[in-house]
């Protein structure tokens, strides 16, 4: 048997004489593009059915971020236009922290004056002009040096009432409570720089701690909220505190001042402290005194710094702080109408005393330094 040999030409030409089909050789460019066609057809709607199932996210993270900051923003400058206006705060533009009081510590250290021994004479109002004198003290250097000495005296003299000339009365009584609001307010001063340097670390010490502890004590915080820590710590303007003083106590005359060396008014229902005159017998309420005139100024600003009555004045002065301003108090007196109960009224003879006597002069004056720690602050 004679074996042939068929090629592939053959063996088609064989197969369609009877009547099969021959498939044509694949064209090997035609696939690779229909391939190529295919692959990207399929990315392309990978992308668009996940572009479709995280669209909702999208629009959340949009709504609850940049839409929120946005919010926030004009929130605050809505807040800010009110503060300069001096216009009352709502509730709804103030937010939940500086909430609640612990009554329990919150003039621990303020009593604890009362409770050192003490030798202090009370120097007559001669004695304290000439000491003023030899000291170079005088309030027309310190508007133009923007300079105080540090000379605390712990009580008025008696014969403040005695003087007649009322600008001579005037700069007596400027001159001895300035040193005393100065001091205070940098004591308030070097505790916000250690609360903020403590607040931008990851990790605090133990003493760190326990400081923080005893400041959320002095200030009454409740749960150690940082947030109303933060507020409610910072510095009452100089010219304020002279204003409310010198409107307290008749510059430096009244009864409860010469007395009790109580220069802002403060009330207490403890039994301790001066019945007013006049008062009824059913009045419970007495003004607080104090051993020592540095007493009075720090129960004083701790009262503006945590009563639930003077929130508003807190976050007027958050407001400022926040947008780099100033402590104005021609701006932040406006909320101070529940301090009195004339209102607004008290508001306005604020202001006028601020004004009249150019006590603005003061906001910005440095207490020359008794220490190296308060050197910092010059």
């Amino acid at each position: 048997m004679i074996k042939k040999n068929f090629n592939l030409d053959q063996i088609k030409k064989f197969l369609k004489k009877k009547n099969f089909i021959v498939p044509k050789k694949p064209n090997i460019k035609s696939l690779n593009k229909n391939l190529k066609s295919l692959y990207f057809t399929t990315l392309a709607s990978f992308v668009i059915i996940l572009f479709f199932f995280f669209l909702p996210n999208i629009i959340n993270f949009q709504k609850n971020t940049i839409l929120a900051s946005k919010e926030i923003e004009n929130k605050s400058k809505s807040n800010l236009e009110k503060v300069l206006k001096g216009e009352p705060l709502s509730k709804d533009n103030t937010s939940e922290v500086d909430e609640g009081l612990n009554l329990k510590n919150l003039f621990e250290d303020v009593f604890k004056f009362d409770q050192l021994p003490t030798d202090t004479v009370r120097l007559n109002a001669s004695t304290i002009e000439q000491l003023f004198k030899d000291t170079d003290y005088n309030l027309k250097d310190v508007r133009k040096r923007k300079l105080v000495k540090p000379i605390a005296l712990s009580l008025l003299p008696k014969e403040m009432k005695m003087i007649e000339s009322s600008t001579k009365k005037k700069n007596l009584f400027i001159k001895i409570i300035l040193p005393l609001i100065l001091e205070e307010n940098n004591r308030i001063k070097l505790d916000r720089i250690n609360l903020f340097s403590i607040l931008n670390k990851n990790k605090n010490t133990n003493s760190e701690k326990k400081w923080l502890n005893l400041k959320f004590k002095q200030y009454g915080v409740i749960n150690k909220d940082l947030s109303t820590l933060k507020i409610r710590m910072d510095e009452i303007p100089v010219s304020l505190a002279i204003a409310q003083a010198a409107k307290e106590t008749g510059w430096g005359t009244s009864r409860f001042a010469l007395e009790g060396n109580a220069l802002f008014g403060q009330w207490t229902w403890s039994g301790e402290g001066i019945k007013p005159a006049g008062a009824d017998n059913d009045t419970s309420h007495k003004v607080m005194k104090f051993k020592i005139l540095k007493s009075s100024v720090r129960a004083y600003q701790r009262n503006l710094n945590t009563h639930s009555s003077y929130k508003e004045f807190r976050m007027a002065r958050a407001e400022l702080r926040d947008n780099k301003m100033k402590l104005d108090s021609l701006i932040l007196s406006n909320y101070l109408d529940k301090y009195a109960e004339t209102g607004k009224e008290y508001v306005k003879i604020l202001k006028q005393i601020i004004k009249q006597n150019n006590l603005t002069d003061f906001d910005d004056v440095k207490l020359l330094p008794s220490s190296k720690k308060l050197k910092s602050l010059i």
